[in-house]
């Protein structure tokens, strides 16, 4: 028998947990920076993991930027 799904993430219910009482607006704001750096900090983390992986180098990032890699719909 499959488990109810829950509409929450595990994290969301987490936080909804820590966060039961109101934040200030200096509080909030210095949460919602603090969740924005975390998820800035996991992109950037997994970029220079593939950038490692495969072994780039700035030429081969200066051709990806001047390359159309999106393929136009022909109507």
């Amino acid at each position: 028998m499959k488990g109810i799904q829950q509409p929450l993430s595990n994290a969301q219910l987490e936080i909804l947990k820590a966060f039961s009482h109101d934040l200030s607006k200096q509080e909030l704001v210095e949460f919602k920076n603090w969740i924005a750096n975390y998820f800035a900090k996991r992109a950037i983390n997994a970029a220079n993991k593939a950038w490692d992986e495969k072994g780039w180098k700035d030429d081969d990032i200066d051709r990806l930027l001047n390359t159309k890699m999106r393929k136009s719909k022909n109507k």
